[in-house]
């Protein structure tokens, strides 16, 4: 496990265009989500342990967010041939055992990771309305210990956005596991 930081966000660029299957069955690309409101992409894995850490909160927070019309995206890009537990079955079983709240989606050539940036799991990228990059930090203050949690970084970053109001720059990275590259 290599404890990977996220780099300072471009913030102000632009969503990537992306079309990839979904552990529903279904294929997904940006059109897909709601225009004119926040997007929250999250490259997530069933692997790591800094995810597993927070599972239960991501669920929260896609059920919170999904409440406000906010879309939520989960994709895992990870090498499945070196980390089997993130090939795409055992992502849709995953995704089925903890119903999860948002899509989860499964970028196996690696290339929508590459496009955002993405450089670990968890890594967040949290789009305005206009689709810019508003937001690349952590979920919030405590990422081992749910009750000590005092601040939900991401999840107050979106209550901004939702009020047209512009996200500090001064964001925290989040950290986890190195995205397995092929």
């Amino acid at each position: 496990m290599a404890l990977t930081f996220t780099p300072f966000p471009d913030l102000g660029k632009s969503i990537p265009e992306f079309k990839l299957p979904a552990t529903d069955g279904k294929t997904y690309s940006l059109k897909d989500f709601p225009a004119n409101t926040p997007v929250v992409v999250m490259f997530i894995c069933n692997h790591c342990p800094y995810v597993q850490a927070i599972e239960d909160r991501l669920i929260q927070l896609g059920h919170d967010l999904k409440k406000q019309g906010v879309a939520v995206i989960a994709i895992c890009s990870n090498d499945a041939i070196s980390h089997p537990e993130d090939s795409f079955e055992n992502l849709k079983k995953r995704a089925e055992e903890k119903s999860y709240p948002f899509v989860y989606l499964y970028d196996e050539s690696q290339n929508v990771a590459r496009e955002f940036g993405a450089v670990c799991t968890p890594d967040f990228f949290v789009y305005d309305k206009a689709h810019k990059l508003s937001y690349r930090g952590r979920l919030d203050d405590s990422w081992k210990d749910a009750s000590k949690v005092k601040q939900r970084e991401l999840f107050e970053a979106v209550q901004i956005l939702l009020q047209d109001k512009k996200v500090s720059d001064q964001q925290t990275a989040s950290m986890g596991c190195s995205i397995k590259w092929v």
